[in-house]
């Protein structure tokens, strides 16, 4: 299947951080969750993506093409939704759209029109007047009114409150199944994920420890509890992952979950571990280490 963007072995040095060897691949018509902690490069592959910064190593190409050789080719095909609205907060929708529709050549009034009726946005609405989630709402019709073919969204629910994200990821939910866009997803707030993802990247220090098909990386990993004489059987050895330990037992995720209940028997409790449960667990067992 065609990539809409594709990163292999980027690398990018920092004072005391490295983005080290980030390859993943997203392919037209889906949806990849880029998750990972405060500080673990999510941002920085961003800015890498978008050339916001230079990159010391690798390939990032976007459609096929190399993103900084053909940068504005590329940029007219992707739209870009970040946390921090980046217009001119005195003007209103109407004027800031003047603005930025003569830089994509496939821009669609009637379409962005549209938009603007159904997201409720009113086009004399002052941008600093507009309540977070309408800056969000605008940014995303932007982004559909030039028929861009990949979405990048930074953190586009973070500081919304539930009914306003649920209406949003509805929203995005429906463009992406009715025109087939693509969407690349960085968020901490792992439960919209896992409505929406296909596919999750998941970077930690500067690495990523996987990019797997969602469905994938739920079936792989499993919540484990048990009270505390379990972590003293050799048995379970080398299979528990970030254990947290408590006064009545302990929780920790496994990949060996049918080895750990053929074994164990009731002494273990096994259930679904949610995205938020796999990186917490993930970081907490690499701190260990």
């Amino acid at each position: 299947m065609e990539a809409v963007l594709r990163l292999e072995g980027v690398t990018k040095h920092y004072p005391g951080f490295t983005l080290q060897d980030v390859s993943f691949r997203l392919e037209r018509g889906f949806v990849m969750g880029l998750i990972g902690p405060n500080g673990a490069g999510k941002s920085t592959t961003i800015k890498l993506i978008m050339n916001l910064i230079k990159r010391d190593g690798g390939i990032i190409e976007l459609f096929g093409l190399d993103n900084v050789k053909h940068e504005l080719a590329v940029k007219e095909r992707v739209g870009f939704v970040y946390d921090t609205i980046p217009y001119y907060g005195m003007l209103t929708i109407a004027e800031m759209k003047s603005l930025i529709a003569p830089f994509y050549r496939r821009w669609d009034e009637n379409l962005f029109r549209r938009y603007l009726k159904e997201f409720d946005l009113n086009p004399h609405q002052v941008i600093d007047n507009m309540s977070r989630g309408m800056k969000t709402k605008f940014q995303l019709a932007v982004a559909l009114s030039h028929d861009a073919e990949l979405i990048i969204m930074d953190e586009p629910t973070s500081g919304l409150d539930p009914v306003f994200r649920s209406e949003l990821l509805d929203i995005l939910y429906d463009v992406i199944t009715d025109a087939g866009k693509s969407v690349l997803f960085s968020t901490h707030i792992t439960t919209d994920l896992e409505k929406i993802a296909d596919y999750i990247t998941f970077i930690n220090q500067g690495q990523v420890v996987f990019s797997l098909p969602k469905d994938d990386v739920l079936e792989r990993y499993v919540l484990v509890k048990g009270g505390p004489e379990v972590l003293n059987d050799p048995r379970v050895k080398g299979h528990l992952i970030g254990v947290r330990r408590g006064q009545m037992g302990f929780s920790a995720l496994t990949t060996e979950a049918d080895a750990l209940e053929r074994q164990l028997g009731d002494a273990v409790t096994l259930e679904r571990a949610s995205l938020d449960d796999i990186m917490v667990f993930l970081v907490r067992g690499e701190r260990n280490v």
